[in-house]
């Protein structure tokens, strides 16, 4: 996130996390280098659940809406706590301008099925911007990697990327 809205200084970024750990990592990212850069002014970070912040954007409001390596849930009884599920992705939509983008990435295969069986459903609300295998299988510009990618990439695990455009 900071270096997206390093890149984009005229652009507002708000960023949850629901770990201590997390936001902590999150501000020393955000807060400058002792004057070689200075903080960033336009970030806000959230320390809680992202679906808490999310209900208080006005609908429409964002050009880009960004879920990154999410916690899978892997077992079957906890899939209903994952973000990619009915009702955040109807939140998303909402969310998003039209012509918004919504930007999804994971190392999970079963986070991946679940994830594209929910975007399947929601094929009214979001088109797929996916030509080619390659779209998915390399990140996009724009896109910077996260720790939680790079991890994922040390470990040898495949890494898929998703863009979706509002309609």
């Amino acid at each position: 996130m900071a270096a997206r809205a390093d890149m984009l200084p005229d652009h507002g970024f708000i960023g949850a996390e629901p770990f201590i750990n997390g936001v902590a990592q999150a501000l020393v990212h955000v807060g400058g280098d002792h004057g070689a850069r200075p903080p960033l002014g336009n970030v806000r970070i959230h320390h809680g659940d992202a679906l808490d912040v999310l209900s208080r954007v006005p609908d429409g409001a964002l050009s880009f809406l960004y879920l990154l390596h999410p916690d899978p849930w892997p077992k079957a009884r906890h899939a209903k706590r994952r973000m990619m599920n009915d009702g955040p992705v109807d939140m998303f939509a909402a969310k998003l301008k039209p012509g918004g983008e919504f930007r999804f990435g994971t190392d999970h295969p079963v986070y991946l099925r679940h994830a594209l069986m929910v975007m399947r459903r929601h094929g009214r609300q979001f088109d797929w911007l996916c030509e080619k295998p390659a779209d998915f299988q390399r990140r996009p510009g724009g896109w910077p990697e996260t720790r939680y990618e790079a991890k994922a990439r040390r470990q040898g695990h495949e890494v898929w990327y998703f863009r979706f455009r509002c309609r």
